[in-house]
């Protein structure tokens, strides 16, 4: 169990935790990873943390997460941890916390300011964003501009670099990696629809509506990365499913 001073960076903990685990041989190159709420339950985490951690692994090459089948052990680990690996970075969850405090407030309060201009310069990073969902680098770039050009309207620079700065930490093999397996063009399109309702209310002049519409679509933001994949990668799901009798049907 780790205690509340630890928690800040559990996923990473968690992470270590795995690593010996597969360093000790305990898990050994080729072996299935037990489920993932099997493994929170062993390790006394959530969920979410340990997905996060399975992450840091997969980002490492020490895992490997096969959609249908399941998470496996694909390359051995000396116990020795390197100062990457241990660098302190927030996790997603953490940083859309953050995000939401911040943004809701530049939301608020840009609701307050925006002239015709700025409203135009959403619009222009809305169209590019609906066009490009296909495209995760693309609709990243314009996702970003969307966001900092929010700051923008507010008129303070540290708010704009804060923003941009917040946005760019999910740029990395970590974040790219988690998002693979839980983005794509259905979850932009859900996305965008989220922030043609901050630009709406921000349009409005509607300052409680685009802190509410900011905050909804950043709580959206964490479910889609909150998703599962414990059981989805590992067929579990699917075989509970072809378990049930179909609706209708009698078992004989």
């Amino acid at each position: 169990m780790f205690s509340p001073v630890e928690s800040r960076r559990l996923y990473r903990q968690v992470a270590d935790q795995i690593r010996l685990m597969i360093a000790s041989g305990e898990l050994a190159v080729g072996q299935r990873l037990p489920a993932e709420r099997d493994l929170a339950e062993q390790l006394s985490v959530s969920r979410p943390t340990v997905r996060e951690a399975l992450i840091v692994l997969e980002v490492e090459g020490l895992i490997n997460i096969r959609m249908g089948s399941g998470i496996y052990v694909v390359r051995q680990h000396a116990a020795t941890v390197t100062g990457a690996e241990r660098e302190p970075v927030e996790g997603p969850f953490e940083l859309l916390q953050a995000r939401a405090l911040i943004e809701c407030a530049i939301a608020e309060e840009a609701a307050g300011r925006a002239k015709p201009d700025d409203i135009a310069l959403l619009d222009e990073a809305l169209t590019r964003m609906g066009g490009v969902v296909n495209d995760a680098i693309a609709v990243l770039d314009a996702d970003r501009a969307f966001h900092t050009g929010i700051a923008a309207i507010v008129g303070n620079a540290t708010l704009i670099r804060v923003t941009g700065e917040m946005f760019d930490m999910r740029m990395t093999p970590y974040f790219a990696r988690l998002a693979s397996h839980f983005e794509g063009p259905t979850t932009w399109r859900s996305a965008l629809d989220e922030h043609r309702a901050i630009r709406d209310a921000i349009a409005a002049g509607d300052a409680a509506g685009a802190k509410a519409a900011m905050r909804a679509h950043l709580t959206m933001s964490q479910k889609r990365f909150s998703e599962s994949f414990g059981e989805e990668f590992s067929g579990e799901e699917e075989r509970g499913r072809n378990k049930r009798p179909a609706k209708g049907s009698t078992k004989t």
